[in-house]
C-alpha cells in the first residue's frame, strides 16, 4: 500500500549540521541511453510551504492565517498536506502517482542569501565557492567513463549554468533577435571550418543544436509553456538530449506572497505540463527534479510576504516515480520547532535527494553518486523514489 505520508524512518538519508517574472533559460546534456532526466532550480527560495502546505499542523493557522483559505479546496496529499491550487496539474501527476514530494528540506546552507545559495545548490559542494564546477557537469563526466564516445553538454541560454560548469565538454545555444543566418552563410562557415578539427567538431554540434531546436521553439522561450515544449522537444528521441536544465525565476516573495506566489506557481506548473505532455511515450524513462536554493519564514512579514528561510520543499516527477506521497520527518511549526525561531527546521538533506533520484532513474551506484556529485557530503543517498 502507497503512504501519502512517509516518515524519516522510510529514509535512507539523513541531515547532518543542523515578484516579476524571470524568464526560464534551459540547459541540456547527453546521457546514454533513452532516460531522461530534467532538473529545474527555482531561482529565489520558493516557499515550501506554500507549494505544499502542512495544513494539518495545528501551528500553521497562528504562522499562516491569513493565507489559509487558498487551500480549502486545494488538492491533497492524505490528510496532512494540501497542494497550491496553482499546482493543478502537478497535483493531478501526484494523484496519478507520478509526482512525490520531499518537505523540510535543504542543502547544507545555513545563511540566507541568494547568491551563496544558489552557489551552493548548483555547485554541490560543502560551503559556498568551495567547488568550482556543477554537480551536473560531473554527472555528466561520470557518464562519460566507459561511453564509447565523449559526451557533451548543452545550455540552451546566454552563458552556461553553473550546474553544468566543468570538465566535461559543454557548449551553449541562445536565442538571438538577430535574422536567422542564410543557408548559404552557414553552408560557407562550414566549408571554412571543416579542416579545423576543434572548431569543426564545435561548429557541427552547433548545427545539431539549431536543427533540433526548430525555426519556432526559441522564439517563444519566454512563455512558459513554450519553454516546456522546446524541451520535451530536444528531449524525447532517441538522439536527443538525455539530461536537462531550466531555471525559473520570481520566487523572491517578501511581499504580498498570495499573489505573486500563484503566478510564478502557475507559471512553473504550465511548464511542467508541457513537457511531461510533450514527451510522450518518453514519460514513462523520464525523471523531473525541482528544487530551490532555500525556503521562507514560517511566518508571514507586515506585508503579507516571507523573507529569506531555511528548509523548503523539492518535487520528484516521473513516470516510473513512487508518487502520491510525501516524504519528509516532519518538524512541527510551533515555535520551539522553527529553525532560529523563524524558519522551517531542515530535516532531509537535500543532496541526498538529488543523489538518491538521478542514481535509481540513472542506474548509478548510489554511493558512488553522492561521493562523485556532492564531494565531502556524509549523508546517505535518499531510496525508494521510483517503483519497483
Amino acid at each position: 500500500m502507497m503512504h501519502a505520508f512517509d516518515r524519516r524512518a522510510l529514509l535512507a538519508g539523513s541531515l547532518i549540521g543542523a515578484g516579476t517574472l524571470v524568464l526560464p533559460r534551459v540547459a541540456f546534456a547527453n546521457a546514454p541511453g533513452h532516460r531522461n532526466l530534467l532538473f529545474v532550480l527555482l531561482r529565489g527560495a520558493a516557499d515550501g510551504m506554500a507549494m505544499l502546505a502542512p495544513v494539518g499542523d495545528p501551528g500553521l493557522e497562528a504562522l499562516r492565517g491569513a493565507s489559509l483559505e487558498d487551500y480549502v479546496n486545494a488538492p491533497r496529499i492524505g490528510s496532512f498536506f494540501a497542494v497550491h491550487p496553482a499546482l493543478a496539474e502537478v497535483a493531478k501527476a501526484a494523484q496519478a502517482g507520478e509526482a512525490l514530494f520531499v518537505h523540510a528540506a535543504a542543502t547544507a546552507y545555513r545563511e540566507r542569501s541568494h547568491f551563496d545559495g544558489q552557489n551552493l545548490i548548483e555547485s554541490g559542494g560543502t560551503a559556498p565557492y568551495a567547488t568550482k564546477d556543477g554537480w551536473l557537469n560531473r554527472l555528466a563526466a561520470l557518464l562519460n567513463e566507459g561511453a564509447p564516445a565523449p559526451l557533451h553538454a548543452l545550455a540552451i541560454a546566454p552563458s552556461v549554468p553553473l550546474a553544468l560548469r566543468g570538465a566535461a565538454p559543454v557548449s551553449n545555444y541562445a536565442p538571438s533577435a538577430l535574422p536567422e543566418a542564410s543557408e548559404d552563410l552557414l553552408a560557407r562557415v562550414s566549408q571554412l571550418y571543416a579542416a579545423d578539427e576543434e572548431l569543426g567538431a564545435l561548429w557541427s554540434r552547433a548545427l545539431e543544436t539549431r536543427a533540433m531546436a526548430g525555426d519556432d521553439g526559441l522564439r517563444n522561450l519566454r512563455d512558459a509553456t513554450a519553454a516546456g515544449e522546446l524541451a520535451a522537444s530536444l528531449m524525447r528521441d532517441a538522439g536527443g538530449a538525455r539530461i536537462g536544465m531550466i531555471e525559473l525565476g520570481g520566487w523572491d516573495t517578501h511581499a504580498n506572497q498570495r499573489g505573486a506566489f500563484a503566478r510564478s506557481a502557475r507559471q512553473l506548473d504550465a511548464l511542467l505540463a508541457a513537457y511531461r505532455t510533450g514527451m510522450g511515450a518518453g514519460w514513462a524513462d523520464t525523471m523531473v527534479v525541482v528544487a530551490t536554493e532555500f525556503g521562507r519564514t514560517a511566518r508571514l512579514n507586515g506585508t503579507g510576504g516571507t523573507d529569506h528561510g531555511t528548509a523548503s520543499a523539492a518535487l520528484v516527477m516521473g513516470g516510473a516515480v513512487r508518487g502520491g506521497r510525501v516524504i519528509a520527518d516532519w518538524p512541527g511549526l510551533a515555535d520551539t520547532a522553527l529553525y532560529e525561531g523563524r524558519d522551517l527546521a531542515p530535516t532531509i538533506a537535500l543532496e541526498s535527494v538529488l543523489a538518491g533520484a538521478v542514481a535509481e532513474h540513472l542506474r548509478l551506484d548510489p554511493s558512488l553518486a553522492m561521493t562523485r556529485l556532492f564531494p565531502g557530503r556524509g549523508d546517505a543517498p535518499l531510496s525508494g523514489i521510483l517503483r519497483a
